[in-house]
């Protein structure tokens, strides 16, 4: 390694450690300013030029992180979530019920609305109801955080991860949805089959009651939204560009109101969009060296997803990988190096699936966790060990239960060697080439 890659190396650390730590004693500015300021070291050093810093950056998935905040920040004032609750307490009468509600809905919300955003909004709904109902409140909370993470895995829109492999794998929406949801079934069941092993004999068998609050009827501006949201998740399964479907959506919104959206625009979560922007540059820096590459070729040998070592060394490398450096600059990393480890959908299914369950592991591990943790503690303090005791037993389950299988045992190009060879050509070409221009609304080509 050269005296500069050793520079580029350090500031990558550096970064991840502002990351990680989110505030650290010596120097307490924060993910967002952490990864902002290895972005522009990156550039500083010459990791990357201006131009390259420029492309570095996945526009397709901000654009749609951006549509998303927007979109949940009007469903959340049409009071759909609010209603959604009260949905909730009318089919399910009784706290374990509730569980299994709490969980079903966060998994579905996240697979079409952003794990993070649906946690964000569900949140202040589960502790409403859990202290109006006397329910204890752990089990339910751990039930949103765990569920948003599975159920965000099934499509190319529930987590940043996801994006990023839409980008990166140029899988449509519909190809990823078809290949991941058998996996994510599984490992929601067996997470749901946890929930209730672990906490259903504390929770109370009383009916629950159902609050005013969440019954009212339905109003023209929900009904609007609703159908709004249902045309951007049939524009989603058409192959329409994901980013640019919702904000058409949102744009509808925005004309039907007839006013200045800066209450909307207020609630978008300006820092964590600048974050995700300095993460891809710093994760791009690191990349220029060759060391991510170099170390993927030397692991490539055992990674044979044809087979149940390969497997099992693929889902431990990326669950490891994934509570050391977080899940989004994993995926950065090894995104565009597991193209060549099977043919098809598969290794890009099973990289989302791995770094989304791994952020199962700790409370730490996930910023969908952490949303639901700060989100309760004026109520109730979600500690790091007991959310430890039930995220090991789900990670380990769930990744081993529901994770995808090649269907294939050959490797994508016969000698597992050659394959890594070729594909590592064919990237560098392209880098070289410089990004590829696409039609804006074609989700294979775009996202």
């Amino acid at each position: 390694m050269s005296a500069h890659d050793g520079v580029v190396v350090a500031i990558f650390a550096l970064a991840y450690a502002l990351i990680a730590a989110r505030r650290l004693a010596i120097l307490p500015i924060g993910r967002p300013a952490g990864a902002l300021l290895g972005a522009v070291a990156m550039v500083a050093v010459g990791a990357l030029t201006p131009d390259e810093s420029f492309a570095a950056i996945d526009h397709d998935t901000l654009i749609l992180l951006f549509g998303v905040m927007l979109l949940s920040a009007y469903l959340d004032r049409a009071g759909l979530f609010l209603r959604l609750a009260g949905a909730l307490l009318r089919r399910f009468r009784r706290p374990r019920g509730l569980l299994v509600g709490v969980s079903l809905c966060a998994a579905l919300l996240s697979a079409f609305l952003v794990n993070d955003t649906v946690c964000l909004f569900l949140t202040p709904l589960v502790v409403r109801l859990c202290v109006t109902a006397g329910l204890p409140l752990g089990p339910y909370l751990i039930a949103l955080a765990t569920s948003a993470n599975l159920g965000s895995a099934a499509t190319l829109v529930g987590n940043p991860q996801n994006m990023i492999i839409g980008h990166q794998s140029g899988l449509a929406f519909v190809d990823f949805l078809v290949a991941a949801l058998p996996a994510v079934v599984v490992g929601l069941a067996a997470n749901l089959g946890l929930l209730l092993a672990v906490y259903g004999r504390r929770l109370p068998s009383r009916p629950l009651p159902a609050p005013e609050a969440v019954t009212e009827p339905w109003s023209r501006e929900a009904k609007v939204a609703a159908l709004i949201t249902a045309a951007i998740l049939a524009g989603f399964f058409a192959g329409l560009h994901p980013g640019y479907t919702v904000l058409t959506g949102v744009l509808a919104l925005m004309l039907r109101d007839r006013g200045d959206p800066q209450a909307i625009f207020a609630r978008v979560d300006w820092t964590l969009l600048v974050f995700f922007a300095g993460l891809f540059i710093v994760v791009a820096g690191l990349a220029s060296t060759g060391l991510v590459d170099a170390a993927f070729a030397g692991a490539r040998g055992a990674l044979d997803l044809g087979e149940p070592a390969g497997v099992a060394a693929f889902t431990g490398l990326c669950t490891l990988g994934s509570n050391l450096v977080s899940n989004v600059p994993l995926v950065l990393m090894v995104g565009p190096l597991v193209g060549g480890l099977a043919d098809g959908p598969t290794p890009w299914v099973m990289l989302g699936f791995v770094s989304t369950v791994a952020g199962n592991l700790t409370l730490l591990g996930s910023v969908a966790n952490i949303i639901v943790a700060e989100g309760a503690r004026d109520h109730y303090e979600l500690g790091f060990f007991e959310y430890l005791r039930f995220g090991a037993l789900s990670t380990a389950v769930g990744s081993r239960s529901g994770s995808p299988r090649s269907t294939s045992s050959e490797p994508a190009s016969g000698d597992p060697n050659c394959a890594s060879a070729s594909d590592l050509e064919r990237r560098e070409a392209r880098r070289r080439a410089g990004p590829r221009s696409s039609p804006p609304w074609r989700a294979r080509d775009a996202l």
